[in-house]
């Protein structure tokens, strides 16, 4: 692609792409062009996820520089010795600054500052928009990280988890190793005593916290009541606190915030808050990706408070559950779990994940446990029992609506069996709860099949102008390559349909729509 431009100059390579990769794999260059395409794929059942993908053509000294810079509080630059007990997982490591390596199948966002989200933003509420123009069911994908300064997303993950691991030891004291996350329940006196001598607060304070609606109907803690504790009703760096048992008191996760970090933390979740209201005003539903697993824990947790405000009438908010993760099954059965004591509509996406290659390789070279299942079977194993589980709530009370985002043919069989099974195929009320999705220009064998049958199907429809869609483009391709060495399904397919227009002498298909 470089050589092309040089040498045929903007106009002739930008007519070049249109005509190869940039035709295959993106609707078009604005919200007016792509018009064309939705409506196209709408009339043979398609919808569409409406994705803009413009990147920054970043360096990779450049994407590093920017992710240090961003992902570093004032206090760790100024005084390391005063982030000595974070964990290594949840810091900035500069070797893996570019997050774009070995990446191909998702966008990636490098914090600049505070205005350059809000033009994030603005692209954002645009898309969410021309959604909610072009079909009455469309969704809007969006990245957390593209909203703030991922300095918060690391170090309220690393809160959540180390809460999440207070709340396992606290269990084990009780006697309550080896059981399952919402197995294990703490007895409400024990807890009391524990967080007092912690510091947390008076006994009286700390009992108002498990009463009334905290509590659950055996009158002890779990997890979710546990999760409770930490809300965003107070400053914002007041939440960054941790429970240290060696010390037997709560710590600050950094021993001082500044106050434009404070102010940068509050614009993220107000940024989020913003994009959810614009989508349930525009009737569409909003679809917030999976990052990598350090930044995960606080994106899901924002998720879940935006699901809590919007997903009462509908499932409007979806959150994306990566299960080549080991944890996605535990995830998702507490996420849904939460909503049903509250009452209000889950929503998922299950993806095998995007990061693989490069989690395992931070993991192994800054030293914490992988992740990520060990093997191919293990991930499909995962992705086939949380689809069961998310099926299975779906027809326990109806409030649960999921999309099985896949291109493996496989998958998308056993997902249609279950259904069958379980009575969800089409006509409605299926067709709003369980969907399917895969890549604009990709699987298409899969998914017009699927929509000319009755099912929701979408395909995510990446759109921007060509030179700034071309660092999407060029890992997209690289993407595509891997994927057609084992998909000769598809090849046959397209050999196939080949040879019966050069025998039939119909060179050229128009389809009626």
């Amino acid at each position: 692609m470089d050589i092309s431009r040089k040498v045929f100059g903007r106009w002739l390579f930008e007519k070049m792409m249109k005509m190869t990769f940039y035709g295959q794999f993106v609707a078009g260059e604005d919200h007016d062009s792509i018009k064309a395409l939705i409506h196209k794929n709408r009339a043979f059942g398609v919808g569409a996820v409406l994705d803009y993908s413009v990147e920054e053509d970043l360096t990779r000294q450049e994407a590093e520089d920017k992710e240090m810079d961003s992902c570093v509080s004032r206090a760790e630059k100024e005084d390391p010795h005063l982030v000595r007990h974070r964990e290594e997982k949840y810091k900035a490591h500069r070797q893996f600054g570019d997050r774009r390596g070995g990446v191909t199948a998702a966008r990636t966002y490098f914090y600049a500052d505070e205005a350059k989200c809000d033009d994030h933003l603005e692209t954002f509420v645009k898309c969410i928009r021309a959604s909610g123009g072009s079909s009455a069911d469309g969704f809007s994908a969006i990245k957390m990280t593209a909203l703030g300064r991922p300095q918060f997303l690391l170090q309220f993950s690393e809160v959540l988890v180390k809460w999440r691991r207070f709340f396992d030891l606290l269990a084990a004291q009780q006697g309550q190793s080896g059981m399952t996350a919402l197995e294990r329940k703490l007895e409400r006196e024990q807890l009391k005593e524990s967080l007092a001598n912690l510091g947390v607060g008076e006994k009286d304070v700390i009992d108002k916290w498990f009463t009334g609606e905290k509590l659950g109907p055996s009158g002890a803690i779990d997890l979710l009541d546990w999760n409770g504790l930490i809300d965003d009703t107070t400053k914002m760096s007041s939440l960054l606190v941790v429970p240290n048992p060696e010390s037997g008191r709560l710590e600050p996760l950094l021993e001082r915030f500044t106050a434009e970090e404070e102010r940068q933390m509050k614009r993220m979740l107000q940024r989020a808050d913003l994009l959810a209201k614009h989508a349930a005003e525009n009737g569409v539903r909003l679809m917030v990706d999976a990052e990598q697993t350090y930044f995960q824990p606080a994106i899901g947790r924002l998720t879940l408070e935006m699901q809590r405000r919007f997903n009462r009438k509908k499932a409007a908010v979806f959150n994306t559950y990566q299960c080549y993760l080991k944890d996605a099954l535990d995830t998702v059965s507490l996420d849904v779990e939460l909503s049903r004591r509250e009452g209000w509509h889950f929503g998922a996406k299950l993806v095998r994940g995007a990061y693989m290659h490069q989690e395992r390789a931070r993991a192994r070279q800054v030293g914490y446990d992988d992740p990520i299942n060990p093997d191919y079977e293990a991930t499909d194993r995962m992705y086939r029992r949380c689809l069961e589980f998310l099926l299975e709530e779906v027809v326990r009370d109806g409030k649960a609506s999921v999309m099985v985002a896949s291109h493996n043919e496989d998958t998308v069989r056993f997902a249609l069996e279950r259904m069958n099974r379980m009575g969800l195929s089409p006509p409605p009320p299926a067709q709003c709860q369980v969907s399917f999705g895969q890549l604009l220009g990709m699987c298409d064998q899969v998914s017009f099949p699927l929509g000319q049958a009755g099912f929701p199907v979408y395909k995510y429809v990446p759109y921007g102008p060509v030179g700034e869609v071309l660092p999407y483009l060029s890992r997209r391709a690289q993407e595509n390559r891997c994927l057609m060495k084992g998909s000769q399904r598809e090849r046959s397919l397209l050999w196939k349909e080949l040879k019966r227009r050069l025998l039939s002498g119909q060179l050229v298909h128009n389809p009626v729509y």
